[in-house]
């Protein structure tokens, strides 16, 4: 009975997990090739990867009023509005996407000085920056069509979708890394043109499955008078969870710029244990989908008791799933951290940096399931909240004091992040139980 009641959130989290790997290989497999050029050129990708992650939190916050809508409509069994809410929602992609193609044209290098880029690397951290992020819409249509996908409960076309571009990116990434057979290779340049190619492969692939599916629309479709209130309902639930986004990674950001400060070497292991890291997250992001999905469907469906029910089993099953990926990290970051570089300290500070997030796990699996569904319920302000507060209240300032003013380099940085999720944790359960006790109160009342 108990393996029932979670089937339904493993049916949508499993591929999604499995998805999120797939793309987290990729991103491993890239810092692993550049990491074979140099620890400077890993570097100068960092820091053009935590400018474009900017950009990808714009594109992945209209996913997240996307998926509201869709799962919403669904629910309640009105296809129609869903389809309309695709095709809306892909508009806003386009343009979210030209917007910041246009503003790496002209803003690219300025950019790359505000967030404290050194000198030594901004030449090699620019072209890769212009190559990836001038097409910027290719990577908006990516994430915003697998998100459709997904908000429709299809999770595995996306996931099998990602194996094809996955295997195709690694393909490209080592021949234009590296050349072959005469060819030679364009250095870390080449990183970024295999990045693109793929990342187009993806969106057409994706485009095909969405046109075979129930919420297929068409480009030409003749407007209505309800697209536009779609078109705001979706910047209404999209415009807090960007800003939540852009919080996170203007902090970032900010916070990268200190650890500039601390040392190219410092960077480098801060940016691989982030790499690996990233491999933790997997179960949680996976769950937060289905979340969001599931919730969103109660909720449509008139069912907060079991919408808030099913926030709380993922929450159950995300602290178990990511407490044994701590343990991983705890002890296999040692053996990961030899694959990336043979510098012996820089090893040893990725390896105390894992370790210490190790204990983090739990919060860390609490705070973004909870997210997830609370953005599936509509409300996604509470996430903006928690991350604004949990940011630059906590985290930039602790890597501050315990990273630079304390001198305990990495450790602090990792301390600070650890402090930083346990409070998110605590701060969405709070507004989540908070929200679903006025929720269930109303519906009951209704009765």
């Amino acid at each position: 009975m108990l393996l029932k009641n979670y089937r339904p959130i493993l049916a949508l989290a499993v591929p999604a997990m499995i998805e999120n790997l797939l793309q987290t290989l990729v991103g491993f497999a890239d810092t692993l090739f550049v990491a074979r050029i140099g620890l400077k050129a890993v570097t100068a990708v960092g820091a053009a990867n935590a400018l474009l992650a900017v950009y990808i939190a714009v594109f992945m916050a209209v996913g997240i009023g996307t998926s509201s809508l869709i799962a919403k409509s669904i629910g309640s069994g009105n296809l129609s509005v869903a389809r309309d809410a695709a095709r809306q929602s892909t508009i806003v992609a386009l343009y979210s996407g030209i917007f910041t193609g246009l503003v790496t044209v002209f803003a690219a290098s300025g950019l790359l000085v505000l967030m404290g880029t050194q000198a030594s690397i901004r030449d090699e951290s620019m072209i890769y920056l212009q190559i990836v992020a001038i097409p910027s819409v290719i990577i908006a249509l990516m994430i915003h069509f697998g998100n459709v996908l997904r908000a429709s409960g299809d999770t595995r076309t996306p996931m099998l979708i990602s194996v094809i571009v996955n295997l195709i990116h690694l393909l490209f990434d080592y021949l234009l890394i590296f050349g072959w057979d005469g060819f030679q290779g364009f250095g870390v340049p080449g990183a970024a043109y295999a990045t693109v190619l793929a990342r187009l492969i993806g969106v057409l692939l994706l485009w095909h499955f969405i046109h075979r599916s129930a919420i297929r629309f068409s480009w030409f479709q003749a407007s209505k008078k309800s697209d536009r209130v779609i078109r705001l309902d979706i910047i209404r639930l999209s415009l807090p969870a960007a800003a939540e986004r852009l919080i996170m990674r203007l902090g970032q950001v900010v916070y990268l710029g200190m650890i500039l400060r601390m040392g190219t070497e410092i960077y480098a292991a801060n940016l691989i244990a982030e790499n690996i890291e990233t491999f933790a997250y997997l179960p949680g992001l996976g769950l937060s989908v289905a979340a969001t999905i599931l919730v969103g469907r109660s909720l449509g469906a008139g069912q907060p008791q079991s919408a808030k029910n099913i926030g709380y089993q993922a929450v159950i099953v995300g602290i178990v799933i990511m407490s044994l990926s701590g343990v991983l990290l705890y002890f296999g970051t040692p053996v990961v951290a030899n694959w990336f570089t043979d510098n012996v300290p820089a090893q040893q500070m990725i390896t105390l940096a894992m370790r210490i997030d190790a204990f983090f796990m739990p919060p860390l699996a609490v705070g973004l399931v909870l997210a997830g569904a609370l953005q599936g319920s509509g409300d996604t302000k509470s996430p903006m909240y928690s991350t604004a507060l949990g940011m630059w209240g906590i985290r930039v300032i602790f890597i501050y004091l315990l990273g630079l003013q304390l001198h305990l380099g990495i450790a602090g940085i990792w301390i600070a992040q650890g402090i930083d999720l346990t409070f998110k944790a605590l701060f969405l359960h709070l507004r989540y139980k908070k929200f679903f006790h006025l929720k269930v109160s109303t519906a009951r009342s209704l009765r």
